[in-house]
């Protein structure tokens, strides 16, 4: 018996996870991403729109950014030393969201989940980005990617945003983007820096085709928006953008590898 190369051998396996995921296809679940500025109410529309999902039958669980009980204590304390460059923020980011996207969201969705994400890595790829990092290699930082089925991205102004930060708080040192702008008071650079981010938020809106909705809006108006574009919105399938993420992450999950 003549035994196939380890080339060989890797590349049947790869073809036969193929198979394993456009065979999962119409098992798996929904991957939905809330995305905006800080203040836009995205988090309010994503607790609304759970609890909606779930009046209509759905198994939903939330994913959060920066939320990873790996990575955020490290973040955490950078931050309380403002001692993260552009950089190092990014990749610690990246190492969070990989982090939880193998653990909570390919897991959720393959047993069929809906998954809602408030804030996906396009929060990265705006903020970074508004920080000075180059877009490619913010890419490649976050290689292989992962694609939401949908994405809708709240829309504001950045004077707005900061009415309704400041309503409640003063922006954080790094949330109001002081390390890039080096403006004293924090709702100034806060305005700035949010600028910034809004036009980098915007052209990923174009690129990537999010689903806009108007955060001027009221909270109602905005509800009812969101459910008709759900109901209404096209299913990206898996084979097309997350093929790579999948095979690599069911290689190393051999007991899912049932159809």
């Amino acid at each position: 018996m003549i035994t196939p190369s380890p080339t060989l051998a890797r590349r049947q396996t790869a073809r036969h996870l193929r198979e394993v995921v456009l065979a999962r296809e119409k098992k798996r679940g929904l991957l939905i991403a809330f995305e905006g500025p800080d203040g836009s109410g995205k988090t309010t529309q994503r607790k609304l729109f759970k609890n909606w999902l779930k009046s209509e039958g759905h198994d939903v669980i939330t994913t959060k950014w920066n939320s990873s009980a790996l990575v955020k204590p490290l973040v955490k304390a950078r931050k309380a030393a403002r001692s993260l460059s552009p950089e190092e923020f990014c990749v610690l980011h990246a190492a969070d969201f990989r982090y939880r996207l193998e653990n909570d969201v390919l897991p959720a969705l393959w047993q069929g989940q809906t998954v809602v994400a408030d804030r996906y890595l396009f929060t990265a790829l705006a903020r970074d980005a508004a920080r000075g990092l180059d877009l490619a290699w913010l890419l490649d930082v976050y290689d292989p990617l992962f694609w939401p089925d949908m994405v809708f991205y709240f829309a504001v102004s950045p004077e707005t945003s900061g009415k309704r930060i400041a309503a409640d708080r003063s922006p954080s040192y790094y949330e109001a983007g002081q390390d890039v702008t080096e403006i004293s008071d924090p709702l100034d650079s806060y305005t700035q820096f949010m600028g910034r981010v809004i036009q980098e938020y915007e052209a990923l809106a174009r690129i990537f085709q999010f689903v806009t909705v108007d955060a001027e809006q009221s909270i109602f108006e905005q509800h009812r928006v969101i459910r008709e574009l759900f109901e209404s919105g096209a299913r990206r399938p898996w084979e097309r953008r997350n093929q790579k993420v999948l095979v690599e992450w069911l290689s190393h999950h051999p007991k899912l590898v049932k159809v």
